[in-house]
């Protein structure tokens, strides 16, 4: 016997909600998904009226029904903003000129202006170059690094007043548990923000519309919704740390489907005792991006690189960031000791 919607008690029930376990037709699951994400924008105040906002766009699933779901809000709910689409290219052949591809037609689709920004004419490299220079362990933390910046550098470029990316509960959930498993105070006590107020100079403002979304809604809304986009996964992530902590939580999932959203409250209410040191936020004495230390993270790497000393930026070497600023050379002991790749 089919299972009624348990929202309108009409029509045949498609799915079960991941979220809250009710059965509901394709309709109602359309209106609960869209309504929530208004509600998150609506309480955390995301949004004023008049503002230009860049949506992150990547073509894959989040990003997607993010501009799909912002079009739509905008206009049911008049919110005023005028929406456009930012794109980073870090350079993966077979990965992300394909995955553009998608963002070039989500651009047709929902006329959208879209600007793309490229690691190569950011920063003179693409990751496939990088990654046959630092080899598959460590991949993640340059691509990281420098796709946070690029997108920086687009909305300035964009004149935008905010970005907004298509981070869900399950990201958010993940680095929590990445920045307790590391102990990485500083990241934890901030990591489960919504949105992040101007940080400095060159920093464009950022939230989270989809913060309460679970992945695997959104992957329904896409299908459901037939919207066009990429599904593959990148093919320099697989040993990527973010990933164990993702298997962790779908376990957690499997047992509990509150799992996700438990993670995340814990990390809001998480409180850091006092006398803690926490570092002091300045900017970078080359670039003028935020950092913590004298050069900041993007420049460490980049110096790396350029130098063949590719472990330059991995791990603690802030001892020798003086060095870099003055141009001094290392001695012989420091650059064997960053040179080796036992990646």
């Amino acid at each position: 016997m089919p299972v009624l919607c348990s929202s309108c008690a009409e029509k045949r029930a498609v799915l079960k909600r991941p979220k809250t376990g009710h059965s509901l037709c394709k309709e109602c699951f359309f209106w609960a998904f869209e309504e929530e994400v208004h509600q998150t924008i609506v309480a955390a105040k995301l949004f004023k009226q008049g503002e230009t906002v860049g949506i992150a766009a990547s073509g894959g699933k989040d990003s997607t029904v993010l501009a799909h779901v912002m079009k739509l809000l905008n206009e049911r709910y008049n919110y005023g903003l005028e929406l456009m689409l930012l794109s980073v290219d870090e350079g993966i052949t077979g990965y992300r000129d394909d995955s553009l591809e998608t963002v070039k037609r989500n651009q047709q689709q929902y006329e959208l202006p879209l600007k793309i920004v490229s690691y190569e004419e950011l920063y003179g490299w693409t990751m496939d170059a990088i990654v046959k220079q630092v080899g598959l362990k460590n991949n993640c933390t340059f691509c990281g690094v420098f796709r946070r910046q690029a997108l920086d550098r687009g909305a300035i470029m964009l004149k935008v007043d905010k970005i907004c990316t298509g981070h869900n509960a399950d990201d958010v959930a993940e680095t929590v548990l990445m920045n307790v498993l590391r102990g990485d105070i500083a990241r934890l006590r901030r990591c489960t923000a919504i949105s992040t107020t101007s940080e400095g100079e060159g920093v464009v403002p950022r939230c989270k519309p989809l913060k309460y979304a679970y992945e695997k809604e959104i992957v329904l809304y896409a299908y459901f919704k037939k919207l066009d986009y990429f599904s593959t996964e990148c093919i320099y992530s697989p040993n990527a740390y973010r990933g164990h902590a993702r298997t962790f939580l779908k376990d957690l999932e499997s047992i509990r489907p509150s799992s996700i959203m438990d993670v995340i409250h814990s990390g809001e209410n998480l409180s850091v005792r006092e006398g803690v040191k926490m570092p002091v936020q300045g900017t970078c004495n080359r670039c003028g991006y935020i950092s913590s230390q004298a050069l900041c993270k993007s420049c460490v790497l980049l110096e790396g690189l350029n130098r063949g000393l590719p472990k330059l930026g991995i791990g603690k070497h802030h001892r020798l960031h003086d060095k870099i600023l003055s141009q001094q050379p290392l001695t012989e002991k420091e650059e064997r000791k960053l040179k080796s790749v036992d990646f």
